[in-house]
């Protein structure tokens, strides 16, 4: 064999050696980890737009240890299913998303993202929940009260396809909410929304004492955009206590006492 050829067949064997040495220490670090103690559990809730926390940390180790029976910090890693802590935790109507994992020096890191309530229900029941953007029920924080927009009156139960239901009450009041929280100007205005026993919708102002009668569920793009210009180019000429009532159920007109 020439030099040369003995050279390269040297390099050959000493880099599959080398491969085979570090899988070793790959691997021997990994059951070295696999057999150590969480040391603790770091938690991080993002707080929402308005820095409202709905839960706190005491929330999450609570739920962990209702669901495990035991508390992550001192177990040995390789029993810890960040995977299934993460389902667990996600359970929880009030978080919408949890991410586990184990950092460099075994800390066992949760971060949750909240669910964001942007509707409170007070059903005719008198039960009393939240509704996030897509129509999922939340309950009350044990905590914190978030200022959204508050729904009451003659609002039938919630079920999870209430937004698929036709002519389900929830659903038209649901969607009224997330008319007002999209449009800059009535979501700066309204606070409440009420339903009569007849179906007619009544809507509360923030400023003045006035009841903004929207009347039955229809035709409520024109409704809301009759409000909007009787609002800018009416009412700042006779003052914002002037009127007890602004009804629109009456087709292309607004008519106030």
């Amino acid at each position: 064999m020439k030099n040369q050829d003995w050279t390269r067949t040297l390099w050959r064997i000493a880099w599959v050696g080398g491969l085979v040495l570090v899988a070793g220490l790959v691997i021997s670090a990994m059951e070295h980890k696999q057999a150590s103690l969480a040391a603790g559990v770091v938690i991080q809730i993002d707080p929402m737009p308005d820095s409202t926390m709905l839960i706190k940390e005491s929330d999450v180790l609570v739920q962990i240890d209702r669901s495990f029976g035991f508390a992550l910090e001192g177990r040995p890693l390789k029993s810890i299913d960040v995977t299934r802590v993460e389902r667990v935790l996600e359970e929880d109507p009030l978080i919408l998303d949890a991410d586990v994992f184990v950092d460099a020096k075994n800390m066992v890191r949760i971060v949750i993202i909240q669910r964001e309530p942007v509707l409170r229900i007070i059903d005719r029941n008198g039960l009393n929940y939240y509704l996030d953007e897509r129509g999922i029920k939340m309950p009350l924080s044990k905590h914190f009260t978030t200022r959204v927009l508050v729904a009451t009156g003659s609002i039938p139960p919630h079920v999870a396809d209430f937004q698929e239901q036709k002519n389900h009450r929830l659903q038209d009041v649901f969607e009224l909410g997330q008319r007002i929280r999209n449009d800059d100007f009535l979501s700066a205005m309204i606070e409440q929304i009420h339903v009569e026993e007849d179906g007619d919708f009544i809507m509360v102002p923030l400023v003045g004492d006035q009841r903004i009668i929207l009347g039955p569920y229809e035709r409520v793009e024109e409704k809301l955009k009759n409000l909007k210009l009787f609002y800018r180019e009416g009412m700042p000429y006779e003052g914002w206590r002037t009127y007890r009532s602004i009804n629109l159920s009456y087709e292309g007109q607004v008519v106030c006492k």
